[in-house]
C-alpha cells in the first residue's frame, strides 16, 4: 500500500471513530493523523505544528507503530499525551499526564496578559510576574518568551506539574528569567519580599465544581489530573483565595488576570467588588460572549 492510500485508509477510520472534544479545536482528523504519522517517523510535534509539515515515508515497522498510535488515540488517550507535545500561543511545549493540557481557550488569558504586561514593560526596565497554578508553565513561559524584560515566578501545588514546567522552561532556554517552585497558591512567596513588587499576576485555576469533575468526558476524567480541574463545591474555591490574597503583592500599577468558567464571571466580579481591595475590574469575553477572563487592579494604599 502506498503512502497516499495508507493515509486515506487511516483517515477514513478516524472520521468514523474518533471523537474530538470541543475544547481542543486544533485537533482535527488531519492534524491528529499527521501528528501521529510524524511521531511514528520519530518526529514529535503538536497537532498545530504537524499540519504545516511534510509527512515522511514510513518503513514497515513505522507503519506498525503508526497503527499502534492510532489505536491508542481511539482508545481515548489524549493526543497531546501520546505525542508529548502541545502548542500554546505558537510555542511548542512538552506535555504529559502530570498537568492539564493547555487549551486554546486559555490563549484568551495569555493574550490579555501579554497586552497588560507589555504596557507595563514599556515603562520599566524589568517587570516581575507571578504565574500561580502554572501547570505545564504555558502562561509563564509565553509571557517570558514575548516580553524580554519580564522575570517570571511560576508555582503549582503539584510537584509533578512543577517538574514538567521546569522541563519547558529549560527546553525554551528561559531558565534565567523563569523560576518554578512548588507552592499552595502564594504560600512560597509570603516571606520572600514580594509585597507590592509584582507587576502582573496570572492564573488559570481549577474552576470546575467538585460534583462535575467526575462527569467530565472520559478522555479528560480518565487521563488529566483531577486536581487541575477541581475548584471545590462551587468551582470558585481557589479563585476566591486568589482574589483575597493577590492585592498585597501587586505594585500600584499592577494587575491580576485569571481565567473563569462559563457562567462564573458576573458572580466573581461581584465578589471582587465586595472585597474593596480593587478599584478597577475588567473582563474579556470569548467569541460567544461568555466572560472567560477577569482582570483586577488594586486600590492604592
Amino acid at each position: 500500500m502506498n503512502e497516499e492510500n495508507l493515509y486515506q485508509r487511516i483517515k477514513a477510520n478516524l472520521e468514523n471513530n474518533l471523537h474530538i472534544l470541543e475544547d481542543k479545536p486544533e485537533e482535527t482528523v488531519d492534524s491528529s493523523l499527521k501528528a501521529l504519522w510524524l511521531m511514528a517517523g520519530g518526529i514529535y510535534k503538536s497537532a498545530d505544528e504537524a499540519l504545516s509539515l511534510p509527512l515522511p515515508n514510513l518503513t514497515t515497522q513505522q507503519v506498525i507503530k503508526l497503527n499502534q498510535l492510532i489505536n491508542e488515540r481511539l482508545s481515548g488517550k489524549p493526543l497531546a499525551y501520546i505525542t508529548g507535545r502541545q502548542s500554546f500561543m505558537g510555542i511548542e511545549l512538552s506535555c504529559n499526564d502530570k498537568a492539564l493540557i493547555p487549551r486554546k481557550e486559555t490563549e484568551i488569558l495569555g493574550k490579555k496578559a501579554l497586552e497588560i504586561g507589555q504596557k507595563i514593560a514599556n515603562k520599566k526596565c524589568e517587570i516581575k510576574v507571578f504565574d500561580v497554578c502554572c501547570g505545564s508553565g504555558n502562561l509563564g513561559v509565553a509571557v517570558a518568551h514575548f516580553i524580554p524584560n519580564a522575570e517570571v515566578f511560576a508555582s503549582d501545588y503539584s510537584a509533578d506539574a512543577v517538574t514538567l514546567a521546569q522541563e519547558n522552561v529549560f527546553s525554551l532556554n528561559l531558565a534565567q528569567r523563569v523560576h518554578v517552585c512548588q507552592s499552595d497558591l502564594f504560600a512560597a512567596f509570603e516571606n520572600g519580599g514580594y509585597d507590592r513588587k509584582i507587576d502582573l499576576i496570572i492564573c488559570n485555576p481549577p474552576y470546575i465544581s467538585s460534583s462535575k469533575v467526575g462527569k467530565l468526558h472520559t478522555e479528560i476524567s480518565m487521563n488529566e489530573p483531577a486536581m487541575a480541574f477541581d475548584g471545590g463545591m462551587l468551582g470558585t474555591k481557589i479563585i476566591q483565595r486568589l482574589i483575597r490574597e493577590a492585592s498585597k503583592f501587586l505594585t500600584k500599577e499592577g494587575w491580576a488576570a485569571f481565567e473563569v468558567g462559563i457562567g462564573q464571571g458576573s458572580f466573581l466580579i461581584q465578589i471582587i467588588e465586595k472585597t474593596n481591595l480593587y478599584d478597577h475590574i475588567e473582563s474579556v469575553n470569548d467569541d460567544h460572549g461568555n466572560i472567560r477572563v477577569i482582570c483586577m487592579h488594586p486600590k492604592s494604599e
